[in-house]
């Protein structure tokens, strides 16, 4: 087991690119984080730059005790678990498991306990004469993790490892992922683009963009709590809904007044919805009323919508004409599209009823309890956090 710390890890290609711009990032013995973030925001290369598969431009690398950074691979006591599997096609899946440490010069019946011992824990013991071919993506999957888990390392790295599974089968196997973590409690940082799967699997959550860490936290405290826009809109399915606008000083309260960009700028055509904000902590309160008649972003949750028939509760949520024109339904539950007088985009996810008609106007209640109101632009930080510590230090790390 060990500790993994980056310190102002930075990739530049040839060219000037960042791939990766100046982290810091500490991971705990026996922690479970997961690097998240759209394609091209650095998670992969960072993972890779760990693993010493990628060099480093500037920065250190540390795992345990030890700085890795010229360190190579087999020498830095982890596993990794790649996209495509990686098992040799010639090889049974024993002999996929058993290479690496055969490599090492590890007695025989030494690797046939921890063969054995690993393919009992990932329910492949029946599969070990098998050969790649014969299996399936899942099985294939369980034998590259087998594979690490064998070697008994200090961290494992995983890189996108379901990402070719179908969807059934990819819930399937991170809740095996999870119980094997609970399990052997190893040190793991693991990368994808999905964000559902990163609040469900990670002790704590990284969300990256263009190279820079954004938010590192617990999972519910970053869907709760973001620090900014473009975390807000990235953690959430659907996403946050956005709107433009300014707040306005309303007896000694605040109200949120929907406006429109045109050309960068803010218009306040006055046919847009308000939101009388009556549930702000006094800091927050404070800080809004230095705001009024400025631009801000009004963040909405999809979750806390619901159309005016699922009823609302009285001073608590605010009413909204909207304009619905495509209801999706899941089963229990149904996403609605819908516009308001001046923005097209609008999704609200409520529990399903029979009879909502797309075309038809209707009235939505916003619970004004959990709305966040940002500064404008893609990472502008969260006004609406009880204590601005931690989005001051992300606002800065990306000025």
């Amino acid at each position: 087991m060990a500790r993994v710390a980056l310190e102002q890890v930075t990739k530049i290609y040839p060219g000037g690119v960042r791939a990766v711009d100046g982290i810091d990032l500490s991971i705990a013995d026996r922690e479970f984080v997961v690097l998240v973030g759209p394609s091209g925001c650095g998670k992969t290369t960072t993972l890779r730059m760990v693993a010493g598969l990628e060099e480093i431009s500037q920065g250190v690398i540390r795992i345990g005790d030890r700085v890795v950074n010229d360190v190579p691979p087999k020498d830095r006591d982890i596993a990794m678990v790649f996209q495509n599997y990686a098992l040799y096609p010639h090889m049974t899946v024993f002999k996929n498991m058993a290479f690496g440490l055969k490599l090492r010069g590890m007695p025989k019946a030494q690797i046939k306990q921890r063969v054995t011992e690993a393919a009992k824990t990932l329910d492949i013991e029946h599969l070990l004469d098998r050969k790649p071919k014969q299996l399936s993506g899942g099985q294939r999957q369980r034998v590259a993790v087998g594979r690490a888990i064998v070697r008994e390392p200090s961290a494992f790295l995983f890189d996108e490892p379901l990402s070719n599974l179908d969807a059934k089968l990819r819930v399937t196997t991170r809740a095996e992922l999870k119980r094997l973590h609970q399990r052997l409690r190893t040190t793991t940082i693991y990368v994808t683009h999905d964000q559902e799967e990163a609040m469900t699997l990670g002790d704590r959550i990284v969300i990256m963009k263009d190279g820079r860490i954004q938010q590192a936290d617990a999972p519910l405290r970053t869907y709760q709590s973001p620090v900014n826009r473009f975390v807000a809109g990235f953690i959430g399915t659907p996403p946050m809904n956005f709107f433009d606008g300014t707040l306005r000083a309303e007896g000694g309260g605040l109200r949120f007044e929907e406006g429109k960009l045109v050309r960068g700028e803010l218009t306040l055509p006055g046919n847009g919805f308000t939101l009388t904000l009556e549930h702000l902590p006094p800091e927050v309160r404070k800080r809004l009323l230095a705001r009024t008649s400025g631009h801000v972003v009004l963040g909405i949750r999809p979750e806390h919508v619901r159309l005016a028939t699922l009823g609302g509760a009285p001073g608590l949520d605010v009413p909204v004409k909207v304009r619905l024109n495509v209801i999706e339904p899941l089963g229990s539950e149904m996403d609605v599209h819908m516009s308001t007088a001046l923005h097209d985009q609008m999704v609200g996810r409520m529990d399903a009823q029979i009879g909502v008609q797309a075309g038809s106007d209707a009235t939505v209640f916003v619970d004004a309890r959990k709305v966040h109101l940002f500064e404008p632009g893609d990472t502008g930080m969260n006004l609406s956090l009880e204590t601005m510590s931690s989005s001051n230090e992300t606002s800065h790390a990306i000025a």
